[in-house]
């Protein structure tokens, strides 16, 4: 996998990958920013939401079980010295899916946070996860 990330200016740059869509990241106005973008650390939650929530679905339906939505609200804590990284990150994953068995749900979470998310797996912050199914919390670890 290959990345390219150009100066646009500022402190703005774009990034590609190898699928080739651009996107764009910058910094906050006070360290020189423009806002146009989002921030690095902003982009590496939403990497591992993606990750994991691609992994959560497929699952599901290799599971045979139907669901309506799945979001997944991601808090970050991070280091207040440089260089700040994440310390510790909390996944809440809000799925619909009526009539569907809590455990079966709660598995497809674990497989993926536990076996094929290579975002989680590359990050050193110690991660927990929530399920909150149809509307019920339950903390998965």
């Amino acid at each position: 996998m290959d990345v390219r990330v150009s100066w646009q200016g500022k402190r703005r740059f774009e990034a590609v990958g190898d699928s080739g869509h651009p996107v764009t990241i910058d910094a906050k106005p006070d360290v020189g920013g423009e806002n146009r973008g989002p921030r690095p650390m902003e982009l590496l939650l939403m990497g591992l939401g993606g990750c994991t929530g691609i992994d959560v679905t497929m699952i599901l339906e290799k599971m045979r079980i139907p669901f309506t939505s799945v979001d997944i609200e991601i808090t970050g804590a991070r280091a207040s010295k440089p260089p700040e990284k994440f310390t510790e990150i909390t996944l809440t994953y809000l799925i619909e899916a009526p009539d569907a068995p809590l455990d079966k749900v709660q598995r497809a979470v674990r497989l993926s946070q536990e076996a094929y998310c290579s975002a989680s797996h590359s990050l050193s912050a110690d991660l927990h996860a929530v399920v909150v199914l149809n509307g019920e919390r339950h903390v998965l670890f």
